[in-house]
């Protein structure tokens, strides 16, 4: 059974502590949510779990967004569809009630992950679509030669794809998503080519594995990388990645189509 936070987060994370402003640093972008767009295919109705403040709800889709924290429903702009205060372990849907269903950047909040997919399996008669990071890839950035706890943490967080695909079963595929250097969706690896980007508060805040660290410990993390980045060690060493167009980082999408 899921516990629930103060704010009615039910994962391991109380967005009610850590949400305020995580709208302002995590919009949607756009590239990646064309490929979500083209993993969803030409649906109509969409349930979107784990929905937050409606990241890649597209206008194009009769959207049913299910969030547990009160903190992330509140942060939704005023076009979107109010979300259902619900849980992804039972989802409050009849069998087949929706073209698909998507979740992006959630499973990892989840008190139970098969039990979840199960759900989307269930009340999806099409492709269920989970945009997430693969964590045999999150300890590659460069981010974890500064801050080893955060992105170990991300790595224990984050459903092995193998297990995720299991829980959807029919025809999964799963494919890499590209990172844009310019990325306006702030999770760790969008701030490969702005490394500056990750001394903000806010950035960090936004980033939800930065909670589970020590805040001295975080503080040490970020001087760390204030020095390097004064001293152009950083750039010594990762320098390139700022004319990197594109980084191809631990962001898959993984899609399920009905057997």
């Amino acid at each position: 059974m899921s516990i629930r936070k103060r704010d009615g987060s039910a994962g391991d994370t109380d967005y009610g502590a850590i949400g305020a402003g995580y709208s302002g640093y995590r919009q949607p972008d756009p590239r990646i949510a064309d490929a979500v767009a083209q993993a969803l295919g030409d649906v109509k109705t969409v349930v979107n779990v784990g929905a937050g403040a409606g990241s890649y709800e597209s206008a194009a889709w009769e959207v049913t967004a299910v969030e547990p924290s009160a903190s992330m429903r509140a942060q939704r702009p005023a076009h979107l569809p109010r979300a259902v205060d619900g849980l992804a372990e039972d989802l409050p849907f009849d069998d087949d009630s929706f073209d698909a269903a998507m979740t992006t950047f959630s499973v990892h909040q989840w008190s139970d992950v098969e039990a979840g997919l199960r759900e989307m399996r269930r009340v999806a008669r099409g492709p269920v679509v989970v945009l997430t990071c693969d964590p045999d890839r999150v300890r590659d950035f460069w981010l974890h030669e500064y801050a080893p706890a955060v992105l170990d943490t991300e790595a224990r967080r984050y459903p092995p794809v193998p297990a995720v695909a299991a829980a959807l079963g029919g025809t999964v595929t799963v494919r890499p998503v590209p990172i844009p250097a310019d990325c306006t969706d702030g999770f760790n690896e969008a701030y490969y080519a702005r490394p500056e980007r990750l001394l903000d508060p806010g950035a960090r805040q936004a980033c939800s594995a930065w909670s589970f660290v020590d805040a001295a410990l975080s503080e040490q993390y970020v001087r760390a990388l204030r020095r390097d980045l004064a001293s152009g060690a950083w750039d010594e060493r990762h320098g390139a990645l700022r004319e990197q167009p594109f980084l191809t980082g631990s962001l898959v999408l993984i899609r399920s189509l009905p057997s």
